[in-house]
C-alpha cells in the first residue's frame, strides 16, 4: 500500500536511516530496553516500546522511562543498555529482508544517516554484511549534536555527498525521521513494515511502502 504522494524525479542520492530500515533492530533493541526497565520495576511490552521510542534519541527515551518510574535510572543504565544491546545484536541481528537486493539495484550514490552513535551504526552494518556499501558514508547525530526531527543531519549528509537536498531521497521508518527529511526539502519514503505505521508516516509527508523490494521502483533510480 503506497501513499498518494507523487513519485519524485531526478533523485541523485539516497539517504537511508539504519535501525528498522537497513537492519531489523527495532524489536530486538526495544526488547533489551524492556527487560532492563522491568528490572527497575517498570513494565512495558515490546510493541508499546517500539511505538513509543521509534526514532527518538536516547535522552528522550530515558526521560520518558524516568517519568514513568518516578525516579532517575541508575548512572550506568545507558552504558549497560548499549552493551547489552550490542550483545543481542551480535547474537540475533539481521538485515531487513530484501535490502541487499535494493542496494544492488540502485544506480545512484547511497549513505546512511542515523540518530544512533557511529559505533552502533558500524556494528549493525558489519554484523549484517552491509558495511562495504556504506564505508566512509556513515553520518551520526552524535557527531553533529543534532537529532531528528531537526533536518541538520540529512542536510549535512547531502552536503558531504555533494548533492542538493532537492535531489536527495530519504528512507525512514519513524515520524521524526520523516519530519526531518521533509524539513530538509528532500523526497521522503516511509517504510511501514508494520501496518499501523502507514497512516502516521503518510500524514507526516512520506511516500509510504510496505515491501523493501518496492523501493527502487518508487525511487525511479
Amino acid at each position: 500500500m503506497n501513499s498518494l504522494a507523487a513519485k519524485p524525479a531526478g533523485i541523485a542520492l539516497v539517504i537511508f536511516d539504519c535501525d528498522g530500515v537497513l537492519v531489523d533492530s527495532e524489536t530486538l533493541g526495544n526488547r533489551v530496553l524492556v527487560e532492563m526497565i522491568a528490572d527497575l520495576g517498570l513494565y512495558i511490552d515490546v510493541e508499546e516500546a517500539v511505538s513509543m521510542f521509534r526514532g527518538c534519541k536516547m535522552a528522550e527515551c530515558i526521560r520518558e522511562v524516568e517519568r514513568r518510574l518516578g525516579r532517575p535510572v541508575p548512572n550506568t543504565f545507558v552504558t549497560d543498555l548499549r552493551s547489552r544491546t550490542a550483545d543481542a545484536f551480535r547474537r540475533e541481528l539481521r538485515a531487513v529482508e530484501g535490502i541487499g537486493d535494493v542496494i544492488d539495484a540502485l544506480e545512484v550514490p547511497i549513505c546512511v544517516a542515523s540518530s544512533g552513535p557511529a559505533e552502533k551504526i558500524r556494528l549493525s552494518l558489519e554484523l549484517t554484511g552491509l558495511l562495504p556499501w556504506f564505508e566512509g558514508r556513515i553520518f551520526s547525530s552524535y557527531d553533529l549534536g543534532v537529532w531528528k526531527p531537526d533536518p541538520g543531519l540529512f542536510l549535512h549528509a547531502a552536503r558531504t555527498m555533494g548533492v542538493a537536498p532537492a535531489a536527495s531521497a530519504v528512507v525512514e521508518d519513524s515520524v521524526p525521521g520523516v519530519q526531518a527529511g521533509i524539513a530538509a526539502g528532500m523526497s521522503v519514503f516511509g517504510f511501514a513494515a508494520d501496518r499501523e505505521d502507514i497512516v502516521a508516516l503518510r500524514d507526516a509527508g512520506a511516500i509510504v511502502f510496505r515491501s523493501m523490494r518496492d523501493l527502487p521502483r518508487l525511487l525511479g533510480c
